[in-house]
């Protein structure tokens, strides 16, 4: 049986200031707590005798929330009565009771409550890159589900539901991987609004999401070097700059590199990934710096932004140049060009995971390379101590000492 009491929230409310009185809903060790239309002083309630005091309309008060509390206490009793107490939450609980008490306002808060509303809140929080993957998984789900996905509430969302969608998406993308990228979106936005006291329902309690083990994209050694060292075609230079720039930047990723500003009096660059808000602090090799030096920027380190709209636009140019760099024919003057790809499915990642696979060939710690990927835990150790950038320094040297020079 389901249990009653007021309770004055003071949580969140600054010293001084009115908190609102509630009704707490105690059923199966969960609470729900109903908010009431009375804001209260401290001082102003009696937490023994559970009553209004030292408030010019006592009196008033009292008398309202002493119906509220024997409304609420009758709902529960009718609940009992047709048997639906003991499948109910606390929290489905109290939204019958606000149905009930106030069908106006409980049908403002379902509505902003409901999944899609909440998923495109959640999405709107996000960085704009991470914004666009909810946003496409949001245009996947109307697709599969139509208008009626507008009026969906969370417990509607269920793993049969799910499922549903995953194998409509099946259709479309037979990676698995790729599909689990929505998938995970939706959860996300499952646990937030869980953490938020929206709904205590979760499908993917018997749902898990399993990636599965990809091809790597990396290059061994002499790929890399007979890569990064074609003879291409004048426009294409450019791009191979930038994925040797990327690469001796230790997996830069375009956005990243797009808006770096300027190397430091310590011959570094620093900057807050994009991804993960992460800081990186980077020594810029010799190498690099002649790459940088050919591309200088106006406004920014290299001149990507002062050529480009975005670096969204640069990132689609980068990755087809990439993957059509190697032999070109001509057939006849003038002619359609024949490109014979040296690694066709290239992009800009791969600079990354090369980076990782050499610096693990050449036995660098897996402690370092992670520290040089952003790859901590975050954990209160990761906190507290500060990896030594020396041993980062180190390991990047020795990268590409092996890949451009042949030295071990």
């Amino acid at each position: 049986m389901a249990n009653t009491r007021f309770f004055l929230d003071e949580r969140g409310s600054k010293a001084g200031s009115p908190c609102v009185l509630k009704v707490a809903i105690a059923h199966k060790h969960k609470t729900a707590y109903l908010s009431l239309s009375a804001k209260l002083l401290p001082n102003q309630w009696d937490s023994n005798k559970l009553r209004v005091l030292n408030h010019p309309d006592q009196m008033l008060l009292n008398v309202y929330i002493a119906g509220i509390k024997q409304q609420v206490d009758t709902l529960l009793l009718e609940l009992t009565r047709d048997g639906k107490l003991d499948g109910m939450t606390a929290a489905e609980i109290k939204a019958h009771c606000e149905l009930a008490l106030n069908p106006e306002k409980a049908e403002r808060e379902r509505k902003k409550n409901l999944f899609a509303t909440r998923f495109l809140k959640f999405a709107e929080s996000k960085r704009e890159s991470t914004k666009r993957l909810y946003m496409g998984t949001y245009k996947r789900m109307t697709e599969f589900a139509g208008a009626q996905l507008e009026q969906l509430a969370f417990e509607d969302i269920t793993k049969e539901w799910i499922t549903s969608f995953d194998t409509y998406l099946e259709r479309q993308s037979p990676s698995r991987n790729a599909r689990n990228i929505h998938l995970r979106n939706i959860r996300a936005v499952f646990n937030e609004a869980i953490d938020d006291e929206i709904t205590t329902f979760y499908p993917f309690r018997r749902l898990k999401i399993r990636p599965v083990a990809t091809r790597k994209r990396n290059l061994k050694v002499d790929d890399f070097h007979t890569f990064i060292n074609f003879p291409c075609e004048k426009h294409a230079q450019q791009y191979l700059d930038m994925f040797k720039l990327m690469f001796m930047l230790i997996g830069i990723n375009t956005i990243d590199l797009c808006n770096l500003k300027e190397i430091d009096s310590e011959g570094r660059i620093n900057y807050y990934r994009a991804k993960t808000n992460r800081l990186y602090s980077i020594k810029v090799e010799p190498e690099a710096l002649e790459i940088i030096n050919k591309y200088r920027g106006e406004k920014w380190l290299l001149n990507i932004l002062d050529r480009y709209n975005n670096y969204i636009d640069f990132n689609k140019r980068l990755n087809r140049a990439l993957k059509k760099i190697g032999p070109v024919k001509r057939s006849g003057l003038g002619g359609k060009k024949e490109y014979a790809p040296l690694f066709p499915d290239i992009s800009t990642y791969w600079a990354r995971h090369t980076w990782a696979t050499i610096a693990a060939s050449l036995d660098i710690p897996r402690d370092t390379i992670a520290h040089a990927l952003g790859h901590g835990n975050n954990t209160i150790t990761d906190i507290y101590i500060d990896f030594d950038e020396r041993k980062i320094d180190e390991a990047n040297r020795k990268v590409l000492d092996w890949v451009l020079y042949g030295k071990r």
